[in-house]
């Protein structure tokens, strides 16, 4: 069963649809998609069961390459440039294969097709010891987190999930329990007995160790046309700790 996606649009010309990664949000992709627009129709999309998609039973690969395929042929968009981050990447490596002539171009950002082995078990860790019912402040909260997530970034990153609501209380954004219910299903590889043969861009950080030597024949075998460029001093987060470089080398490709 798909859902209608939440989204913000930016700018005019061909389309440019940007899925953000796992516990994030269209948020995170504002001031990317504010250059880019100078150049494309950008959809920023929240995924279902983060930001302000809605929240469902089951989260899975397939469910939120459904969701995009609808959301598409809802707004009548077609030759799209599709960029996706992390979990995002998963989905469009995904869509790609499965919807190829819906497709002209493809950006993955710091993710291979393989199998993961699990990684946020510290994360969920940190979110699930915050009582809501007891912290007065963003602060309290990140207090609670520290001990579980030593790195002030990423504490900084999950800390957007939490809104403060009309009656001063607090929640998260993104569906936890499906999300920690089924982080399996995410980091399943992707398979296609097909090959994409569009033009393909991995973005790999330079510090991350998300992409190794060892899957360029995974990409090979399924993005035949796939090019991958490093940027230097950057972890997973590449398009937060590089705009600048990222905006370029994307802008580059596009051309």
């Amino acid at each position: 069963m798909t859902v209608e996606l939440n989204y913000k649009e930016y700018g005019n010309g061909n389309p440019l649809l940007i899925l953000h990664g796992f516990m994030g949000s269209l948020d995170n992709w504002h001031t990317l998609a504010n250059q880019f627009a100078n150049q494309y129709r950008v959809f920023t999309i929240d995924q279902r069961n983060h930001g302000k998609s809605p929240h469902t039973e089951n989260h899975s690969i397939a469910l939120m390459v459904d969701d995009l395929k609808h959301f598409i042929e809802s707004k009548n968009l077609s030759d799209v440039v599709l960029l996706g981050h992390s979990m995002g990447g998963k989905v469009v490596m995904a869509f790609a294969l499965a919807y190829p002539h819906l497709v002209s171009k493809l950006i993955v950002v710091d993710i291979a097709p393989r199998v993961y082995k699990r990684g946020h078990d510290d994360v969920f860790e940190a979110i699930f010891s915050v009582d809501l019912n007891k912290i007065q402040s963003r602060k309290d909260a990140e207090n609670l987190m520290e001990p579980f997530v030593q790195d002030f970034g990423t504490r900084q990153f999950l800390l957007k999930n939490l809104e403060r609501k009309e009656d001063g209380s607090y929640a998260w954004k993104m569906n936890l329990t499906t999300l920690h219910r089924d982080y399996e299903e995410i980091v399943k590889p992707i398979i296609s007995d097909m090959p994409y043969l569009g033009p393909t861009l991995v973005i790999k950080g330079g510090n991350s160790r998300y992409i190794s030597s060892l899957d360029e024949s995974d990409f090979e075998q399924l993005f035949p046309a796939y090019q991958l460029a490093t940027i230097p001093n950057a972890g997973h987060w590449v398009h937060a700790e590089q705009p600048k470089l990222f905006f370029e080398t994307v802008s580059e490709f596009c051309k």
